[in-house]
C-alpha cells in the first residue's frame, strides 16, 4: 500500500469495517490494511485508538466525523490523490451504514478513484441473525424521523411492507418508537429488540410489539445501551398465528382432558407427545397467561452474555 511519493499513481480508500462491541470481532484482512496504510480516518480517534492498541498498530490517525470541517474532506482527497492510501473507519461497525463517511467515498469515487470495501461487523446484520422473525427479505430504515408527517409516513410505508425492518434507535426513544410501531404495524406482529449486540451486557428479547412496547414502556427492557428494533415481516407474522393457534387448540385438548379426571401433567404429556408442543407450554393453565394476551406472547426472557 502506498505512502506519498511524488508522481504516484493515485492512492485507495479502503472502507473497513470495526467491530461493534467485541474486539475480538475484526477480521484479519482489517487488520492488515488498518497496520498497512500510512493513515486512517476515524469517526473518533480516541475509541479507534483501542482497538489499534489491541492489535499493535501504530497507524497514524486523523478525525473525520459527520461535523468535520469541508476542508477536512478536502484534505483527506489530496492525500488519496498524491499517492497515498486512507482507511475509513467509524466508532463501530460499518461506514455509511448509518453512519459517516458517504460524502468522502462519494468524492472519490466520483474522481474514478480506487474504493475497496473491507467488510466486517454490522449491527444490522448481527441483528437479522439473531432476531429469527427478519424473513428472507427485509429493509433497513436506520433512525426513524424523530417525530411529524415524516415519521407517520415512514411508520405507514413499514406497516404496509410484507418485508421485515430493521431500525436503530437511541435508548430515550425505544419505548416510543415500538408504541408507534405497535400502532401502525398491528400489535400482534412480531419483533425483537436487540440491545448492546456482542457487548457484555448483550440481550435480544422477543415478542409482538404489542408486548415488546409494554415491556419497554414498564422497564423490563432497560432503556441504556445501543438498540436495533427487527419488525417481523409478513410471513413471519402468518407463521406466529399459526404457531399460536396450534399452541391454543393443544391447551384447549388439555383442559378438555382435565376436565375429564385427567391429571393435568398426564394430560400434557399425552398432547405434548401427539402435537410436538414442549410438555412445559401445555402444563400451564389458561389463567398463568398474562392479562390479556394471547398465548405465546409474552417476550422471551432476555439472555446475558459473557464478553468473550
Amino acid at each position: 500500500m502506498s505512502g506519498d511519493p511524488a508522481g504516484a499513481l493515485p492512492g485507495t480508500l479502503y472502507v473497513v469495517a470495526t467491530p461493534i462491541g467485541n474486539l475480538g470481532d475484526v477480521t484479519l484482512r482489517a487488520i492488515e490494511v488498518l497496520r498497512a496504510v500510512p493513515l486512517i480516518a476515524a469517526e473518533d480517534t480516541r475509541l479507534t485508538r483501542r482497538l489499534l492498541e489491541r492489535h499493535a498498530i501504530a497507524t497514524r490517525t486523523t478525525s473525520y466525523h459527520a461535523r468535520s470541517d469541508p476542508r477536512r474532506e478536502e484534505e483527506l482527497l489530496e492525500h488519496l490523490r498524491g499517492g497515498g492510501d486512507l482507511a475509513l473507519v467509524t466508532d463501530a461497525g460499518t461506514p455509511l451504514v448509518s453512519d459517516p463517511g458517504e460524502g468522502l467515498v462519494a468524492a472519490w469515487a466520483a474522481q474514478d478513484g480506487r474504493v475497496v470495501p473491507i467488510p466486517g461487523a454490522s449491527s444490522v446484520l448481527a441483528a437479522v441473525m439473531a432476531s429469527g422473525v427478519a424473513g428472507p427479505r427485509w429493509s433497513f430504515e436506520g433512525f426513524l424521523p424523530r417525530s411529524g408527517r415524516e415519521r407517520r409516513e415512514r411508520l405507514a410505508r413499514i406497516a404496509a411492507d410484507e418485508r421485515g425492518a430493521v431500525v436503530f434507535e437511541a435508548p430515550s426513544r425505544v419505548a416510543a418508537t415500538l408504541r408507534d410501531l405497535a400502532a401502525a404495524c398491528d400489535e400482534a406482529r412480531p419483533a425483537a429488540v436487540c440491545r448492546e449486540l456482542t457487548k457484555l451486557h448483550e440481550s435480544i428479547v422477543r415478542g409482538s410489539l404489542g408486548s415488546l412496547a409494554a415491556a419497554a414502556t414498564d422497564g423490563t427492557i432497560r432503556a441504556r445501551g445501543e438498540f436495533v428494533l427487527v419488525v417481523g415481516s409478513g410471513s413471519a407474522r402468518e407463521d406466529a398465528t399459526g404457531a399460536e393457534a396450534a399452541l391454543t387448540a393443544a391447551r384447549d385438548a388439555v383442559e378438555r382432558m382435565v376436565d375429564e379426571g385427567v391429571a393435568r401433567g398426564d394430560a400434557a404429556r399425552r398432547v405434548a407427545a401427539d402435537t410436538g408442543l414442549p410438555r412445559r407450554s401445555l402444563y400451564a393453565a389458561p389463567q398463568d397467561d398474562l392479562p390479556g394476551a394471547a398465548p405465546g406472547d409474552r417476550p422471551a426472557q432476555s439472555r446475558e452474555m459473557e464478553d468473550r
